[in-house]
């Protein structure tokens, strides 16, 4: 399977989402575990760039921008649902993801431009960048549920 075809993308974002789905189900209710549980998603997601041989540098704009935009989503969603429970949570998640997409986009941008400026290849696949922004928001989201959920 070429690692930069879009099939191959397809197939191995659908492959993890099933996997994060089942273990998200599993861990829903085990508030502690469920940021280092993201966290090891998230270096699953690394491990199969590994596997199709995409350097974990070039995806390195990915992963900052998933990290931003997932860590600041989940703060959003955290207060939104002490506010106003599910609904507050939805309403806080989604005004947060517009958000930190705008803001995450500019650290992703910055990050592209210091790696090009260093000479650093930054050659983007589409299963480069989608499973950089995956694990990206796995580890923002368990980072801040570690923090959140871990020492509270």
């Amino acid at each position: 399977m070429k690692k930069d075809g879009l099939f191959s993308a397809l197939i191995n974002s659908v492959i993890l989402s099933i996997i994060i789905i089942a273990a998200t189900i599993f861990i829903v209710y085990e508030k502690r575990w469920v940021g280092l549980v993201f966290i090891i998603l998230g270096l699953l997601h690394l491990l199969v760039l590994k596997i199709f041989k995409i350097k974990i540098k070039s995806v390195w704009p990915d992963i900052v921008f998933g990290i931003i935009d997932n860590g600041i989503l989940v703060i959003a969603a955290i207060i939104g649902a002490d506010f106003a429970g599910v609904l507050g949570a939805i309403v806080g998640g989604s005004a947060a993801n517009a958000i930190t997409d705008g803001f995450a986009g500019i650290f992703e941008g910055w990050t592209a431009e210091y790696l090009r400026k260093n000479k650093i290849k930054e050659k983007r696949t589409a299963l480069g960048s989608a499973l950089g922004k995956m694990a990206g928001c796995l580890f923002g989201a368990g980072i801040v549920l570690l923090i959140a959920w871990g020492i509270f």
